[in-house]
């Protein structure tokens, strides 16, 4: 288990790694973005992918973005140049009996 500090990289030769949380000390409510670089034998370091992993809110609705194909099934988030594509919201929940009424989808300035 590991214990993620922000921008702090844990590096291991094991491809899987168990996040350790508490109540206490836990990842903030949201989406949490990971990164992985893998370096092979010769040392080349490959690009960064990135996963975000959303940590549900137990009284507050959570949003979830996903991008989908034409049957609605999700799809890495990843488009080739000039493609259109498609973002859901379906994936976002809150706690019965609450239900999400409007869901507002903005494009973001890049860093």
């Amino acid at each position: 288990m590991a214990r993620f500090q922000s921008n702090r990289p844990i590096s291991q030769a094991d491809p899987t790694i168990a996040v350790d949380v508490t109540p206490a000390d836990s990842l903030p409510l949201g989406a949490n973005r990971f990164q992985l670089v893998v370096v092979d034998s010769a040392g080349n370091e490959s690009a960064p992918t990135v996963l975000d992993v959303v940590v549900r809110d137990t009284a507050k609705p959570t949003a979830v973005l996903d991008l989908v194909d034409s049957t609605g099934g999700r799809i890495a988030p990843t488009v080739p140049f000039g493609q259109s594509f498609t973002l859901s919201g379906a994936r976002s929940a809150d706690l019965p009996p609450g239900k999400i009424v409007e869901y507002r989808f903005t494009l973001l300035p890049r860093p």
